[in-house]
């Protein structure tokens, strides 16, 4: 009878040993698994190609050939009949040049009669004039009295006070300052490109020139920037970002570029500014930076996940985008032509955009309207299934 409780005990003993070791293995696939997934998106990350990615330099010379190559693949996967591109008219205010070509012999071929004009045609060529610069000579004659210059010690000298400009003793005028500013911040091209531009008509413009114009044009748009600012507190809707900017010869490894900005989804739709965005450079991620700049602010405030912002006093409000994001990193991991989870998330998402893709030339009513119909039950039910699938979700690392 011992021996049969010895045994049995035994056999409870090794059921629960295997238990655990059971559990412990499941533990291990678990977190084998998570490396495994954590391996397959940073290899994504640093090999594959990125949907978010901007143009870079490696497009710069085959652009044009994958444009081509694109729509010629495009056209001969199309067996259906379609309407013929229809090239969008050139503006009305471009000024225009007629060029006529008319025939010299106005007779007819074939009796020799005067022939009339019974209509034409006209085509439209778009011909681009390149840049002009030119040097703006001011000149201001000096004017003396001959009699007093004679009969007085002191001869006074009449002359035009010179007109104020932008850069006190500088060449720069403001047309100038405004080309340098605009190419090298709208359109990125840097300042040794532009040096290089204008080698070409002959000017020696150096980059530390450049840089000291853009650096004192900065002190002229204060006032402008602390204008917009006031405005841009008293919008009801902020968008706020940071993004880690390098700085040459800066004792920080990253510094930082806060954006802030008002957005379209504006109750004024006429607003003479309808998108403020003001940029604020610091060298660091601290909460003071964006609660400094904020000063109280007290509306909806569209960001990321970062909790500095959670320090401000504003209502928070998530960003799309970026939850996105993470679906978008789950789907890669799937591998190709497979569809999992993540594709739902994603298909309810893509399904607020394309409400929000269809009401934003509406006014602020007829979209809140839209978005009580539409997107809140969208919503309610990416809530339910997100509750529902939580447990047997993986988390991605970042």
């Amino acid at each position: 009878m011992k021996n049969v409780l010895a045994l049995q005990q035994r056999i409870a003993e090794l059921e629960k040993l295997l238990e655990n070791e059971r559990q412990l293995s499941l533990q291990k696939d678990a977190q084998i698994a998570a490396l495994e997934e954590r391996w397959r998106l940073a290899q994504q990350k640093q090999f594959g190609k990125s949907a978010e990615g901007f143009v870079g330099q490696g497009e710069l010379f085959n652009e044009v050939e994958e444009i081509v190559e694109a729509v010629e693949a495009e056209q001969q996967s199309i067996s259906y009949t379609r309407k013929k591109p229809v090239r969008k008219p050139l503006p009305k205010d471009l000024p225009r040049e007629q060029v006529i070509h008319d025939i010299e012999d106005k007779t007819c071929d074939s009796c020799g009669g005067e022939l009339h004009k019974m209509g034409e045609d006209k085509s439209e060529k778009l011909e681009f004039i390149p840049a002009q610069i030119k040097v703006i000579e001011h000149i201001r004659p000096k004017y003396a009295c001959r009699h007093c210059d004679k009969s007085s010690t002191n001869t006074p000298i009449k002359q035009a006070p010179m007109p104020a400009m932008p850069i006190n003793k500088g060449i720069a005028t403001s047309s100038l300052l405004s080309q340098l500013i605009t190419s090298k911040y709208q359109y990125g091209l840097p300042l040794y490109r532009q040096e290089a531009m204008f080698k070409q008509y002959g000017i020696e413009l150096s980059r530390q020139t450049m840089s000291s114009w853009i650096d004192k044009s900065a002190t002229l748009f204060a006032p402008l920037v602390e204008r917009l600012k006031a405005e841009l507190l008293k919008q009801p809707t902020l968008f706020a970002d940071e993004t880690p900017l390098k700085v040459v010869k800066s004792d920080k490894v990253n510094s930082y570029m806060w954006v802030y900005c008002s957005g379209r989804d504006s109750p004024e739709p006429n607003h003479p500014t309808p998108n403020i965005v003001l940029y604020d450079f610091h060298n660091s991620r601290a909460a003071a930076c964006v609660v400094n700049y904020l000063d109280g602010y007290q509306g909806y405030l569209h960001v990321d996940g970062y909790q500095v912002y959670e320090k401000t006093q504003a209502t928070l409000v998530g960003c799309w985008a970026h939850a996105r994001r993470k679906f978008i990193d789950a789907k890669k991991l799937q591998g190709k032509n497979k569809t999992g989870k993540a594709d739902v998330v994603l298909s309810l998402i893509q399904k607020l955009y394309g409400v929000e893709s269809r009401v934003k030339d509406k006014s602020a009513d007829d979209k809140y309207t839209t978005r009580q119909a539409v997107s809140v039950p969208i919503l309610d039910k990416l809530k339910a299934w997100l509750e529902q699938n939580q447990p047997n979700l993986v988390v991605i690392p970042n």
